[in-house]
């Protein structure tokens, strides 16, 4: 016994100096008692037989079966989290992680801990990210649902890929290394599953080399039905994706609306639009493409406002059209146009019941007045919906101007003290 606890504590030396360690094998952990033995064993033959000093860490999210009791047994080294979630399992497992690179895979057996060369190689040639693509490297029968594989997965990784101009086939796979430091400076913060997502997100963003490597996915080793919920967990990566993506979330629809609403309100302000002999576009039609060019307009300015609020705040890096944005829109600036929006709309409402007025207020046959009295509604309306978006910009603004000052105001107070 005492020489196998010798040769256990020479296998351990080379994990246990943090100034030496190469690579952190990070494990999320609840309640995992089952398939925890089998993923350290794996995790910690992989470093011996490839040489490299690290370590096993698990980052335990709470588990009352024992999960710990069993990392320590085996040499790993267990940081309790106390917040509940994913991410918040990773992210305490990242902040104590003692290796320059982490790779990162779930404790339930379905990724293979001993076949991690890929994700080294790649990570020592100078990538900062290296995301594992199991529809490359292979789904097992039943590792997957089919909802998952053929929908869910394939659809937000789509998104993902469009929103953010992202290379990566697989979003969500659970087994990825990255470099740690680079990762630490991204200040991730979501807890639950969509934390998958903000990390390619945020890493492509601030510019960091990401690849990709095949990996196999198997049916996990568990008893117990898996933590992940598909459509709670699915509309929480959706919504990450959507909101740090105005342009998507808000201006493009937005402009859709009102392109088509432009289009549709010039074709019919001048009279009906006959399409066949039954079918006539008039003026509910009209009112139609009113209401979506409002609509649009109102979408507009929530994308703008974001992303000017995003570059105040640091959420999303600079680019040349926010850059322009910035330079440009102002609440003074936003005001003055809204007014004279509003005035234009006010100018075309009193003119159709001057129209009106000649007709001595009697029925109107003819839907010209009518037309132009919803023309000078819109204007009046998205005049509203301007003015009061200029002084929300201002709201915005408040904060980080304080920010801004308050250390110049505290330089002064101190010099002339």
């Amino acid at each position: 016994m005492n020489a196998v606890a010798a040769k256990r504590r020479e296998d351990h030396a080379q994990f246990e100096d943090p100034a030496e360690l190469e690579l952190t094998i990070l494990m999320p952990c609840l309640n995992e008692a089952e398939t925890l033995a089998t993923c350290i064993g794996k995790a910690r033959a992989y470093l011996i037989g490839a040489g490299i000093s690290g370590e096993v860490l698990i980052a335990d999210n709470g588990s009352i079966d024992g999960s710990q009791d069993i990392a320590k047994g085996l040499g790993a080294r267990v940081v309790p989290v106390p917040q509940k979630g994913y991410g918040a399992a990773l992210l305490g497992g990242i902040a104590a992680a003692r290796g320059r690179f982490i790779i990162m895979g779930d404790a339930d057996d379905s990724y293979d801990f001993s076949a991690l060369d890929a994700f080294v190689t790649r990570l020592r040639s100078g990538a900062e990210l290296v995301m594992g693509n199991r529809f490359r490297g292979g789904i097992e029968p039943g590792a997957m649902p089919p909802l998952h594989r053929y929908l869910g997965n394939p659809v937000l990784s789509f998104i993902g890929r469009l929103f953010f101009r992202i290379g990566t086939g697989d979003f969500h796979c659970g087994l990825r290394g990255f470099n740690t430091a680079r990762i630490r400076e991204l200040d991730l913060r979501t807890t639950g599953m969509e934390f998958a997502s903000e990390m390619v997100v945020r890493s492509a963003l601030a510019g960091l080399r990401i690849e990709e490597v095949p990996t196999t996915l198997k049916p996990d080793g568990r008893s117990r039905p898996p933590h992940l919920r598909t459509w709670r967990d699915g509309w929480r990566h959706l919504k990450f994706l959507l909101m740090y993506n105005p342009r998507w979330l808000f201006v493009i629809p937005g402009l859709s609306l009102c392109g088509l609403g432009v289009l549709l309100a010039a074709v019919l302000f001048f009279g009906p639009l006959q399409l066949n002999s039954t079918m006539e576009l008039d003026l509910n039609t009209f009112l139609a493409a009113c209401f979506m060019i409002v609509t649009g307009v109102q979408l507009v300015s929530f994308g703008v406002l974001s992303r000017y609020y995003a570059d105040l705040t640091g959420i999303l890096p600079r680019t040349a059209w926010s850059d322009w944005l910035m330079r440009s829109i102002s609440t003074d600036r936003l005001a003055l146009d809204a007014a004279i929006c509003f005035f234009a709309g006010a100018g075309f409402f009193v003119y159709a019941l001057i129209c009106w007025g000649k007709l001595n207020f009697g029925p109107l046959f003819d839907s010209e007045i009518p037309r132009i009295v919803v023309l000078g509604l819109t204007l009046i309306v998205i005049g509203l919906q301007g003015f009061f978006s200029a002084f929300l910009l201002g709201v915005l603004e408040i904060p980080v101007v304080r920010d801004k000052v308050a250390p110049a105001l505290k330089r002064q107070a101190a010099q002339g003290a």
